[in-house]
């Protein structure tokens, strides 16, 4: 079996935009005429930047290659260019391409790619949705404890049993920093609004997208520990493991951390440090499928769990779900909502959500289908990257 051929499309997220301005999705056929599709997740450069370096990947390392090699392919794009080493925007188009080696091998084998990680351990996938605005509402959600609450309440009567939050201030290209009083308040009041109101019906997940020093990450925590948040996220910029370390040695709120690295070299050195007890790969960034089985094998023996991260389209999400399905060492998976909208539409059968859970997708390879008709119908046309930091400093109030 060669793989033969490669698309790339850049699809637009229309409005709410929850999980990203575009999708970038990629579809591999083999010579045999077997198709798998993968999503890159990568946000470093300009999304026809990326197409260019997916183009040039498949066809330096895959084209002709048989996709059952996935630890040679793996091998010859991570050596590329004499690097050997975590680069966030080759592993990311590395991931893809992974990806859909893996939807390949599936459909080839008859099997679901869970069963052939392992099997599956899990028959339905426990998730967490991020409080997003109602159809009423706008980004004022995020600094008003009341309204965030109700909200919070909303999903909670959908199912959901976790949900995730972040009351901060905006995340900036000169964090980390210390917290002002004022977000140190409304962190409290938040933490504490909320679990009124949803008492033990759902957990807290507090996320603080790497805004703090350790020392200013170390008073926040302190501020919520009143709520039992299920984690405090990636509570300063993830560069530095060891002094991650330094917070969650000094808070009793297990630390999550993992959306922004690469390989499980950069994730051996949280588990060794023990900044983290909570894994977030991204399967879109991580390095694939194969590569984040093994940073969750690490994370075994360290008896850490993992929690994939979700923040791009529902082809990633699938991966995540089939990573999950075959992990002992699972906690829950992020979702966007229910998968509805937008995230539906653009499969040609959607992810199945039911009273909180991911129902595990069993059809052959991700279990999932590209809507090619609705990918070429909503292209990205604009210029601004999938996600943006704030690119003056926070000052304080």
């Amino acid at each position: 079996m060669k793989l033969q051929d490669l698309d790339v499309w850049v699809v637009g997220n229309p409005p709410p935009h929850h999980g990203g301005r575009y999708f970038i999705f990629l579809r591999l056929r083999t010579a045999c005429g077997i198709e798998g599709v993968g999503e890159v997740y990568t946000a470093t450069f300009g999304p026809d930047v990326v197409r260019a370096m997916i183009e040039d990947v498949f066809t330096r390392h895959f084209a002709g290659q048989d996709p059952f090699n996935i630890e040679t392919l793996w091998r010859r794009v991570y050596g590329s260019g004499y690097t050997l080493r975590p680069d966030v925007s080759l592993v990311s188009v590395l991931s893809g391409l992974e990806m859909a080696c893996w939807d390949i091998i599936g459909k080839a084998t008859d099997k679901p790619v869970h069963e052939l990680l392992g099997g599956r351990v899990h028959e339905r996938l426990r998730t967490y949705t991020y409080i997003y605005p109602g159809a009423d509402q706008d980004a004022s959600l995020y600094h008003d404890a009341d309204a965030s609450a109700d909200r919070a309440l909303h999903y909670v009567e959908q199912g959901f049993t976790a949900l995730k939050f972040d009351p901060v201030d905006a995340y900036t290209v000169f964090d980390g920093r210390q917290p002002t009083l004022t977000e140190l308040e409304r962190a409290e009041t938040f933490v504490k609004t909320l679990r009124a109101a949803v008492g033990t019906r759902a957990d807290l997940l507090f996320g603080t997208h790497g805004q703090f020093t350790p020392s200013g990450a170390i008073r926040l925590a302190r501020r919520i520990e009143c709520g039992d948040p299920l984690w405090f996220e990636e509570p300063i910029p993830p560069e530095n493991p060891e002094a991650m370390a330094r917070v969650s040695r000094q808070t009793t709120i297990p630390i999550a951390t993992g959306e922004r690295l690469v390989t499980k070299h950069e994730f051996a050195r949280v588990l060794e440090s023990g900044a983290a007890s909570i894994l977030q790969m991204a399967l879109g960034r991580v390095g694939g499928l194969l590569e984040a089985k093994k940073v969750a094998g690490m994370a075994e023996t360290h008896h850490a769990q993992i929690a994939p991260h979700l923040y791009c389209g529902p082809i990633e999400g699938a991966a995540n779900a089939q990573l999950a399905a075959c992990t002992p060492n699972f906690l829950i998976l992020e979702s966007i909502e229910r998968w509805e909208g937008f995230h539906a539409e653009i499969l040609v059968k959607p992810l199945v959500w039911e009273e909180g859970y991911l129902v595990v997708p069993d059809a052959p390879g991700l279990g999932v289908e590209l809507d090619v008709a609705v990918a070429e119908a909503h292209p990205y046309t604009g210029s601004a990257l999938h996600l943006e930091m704030q690119p003056t400093p926070v000052l304080p109030s």
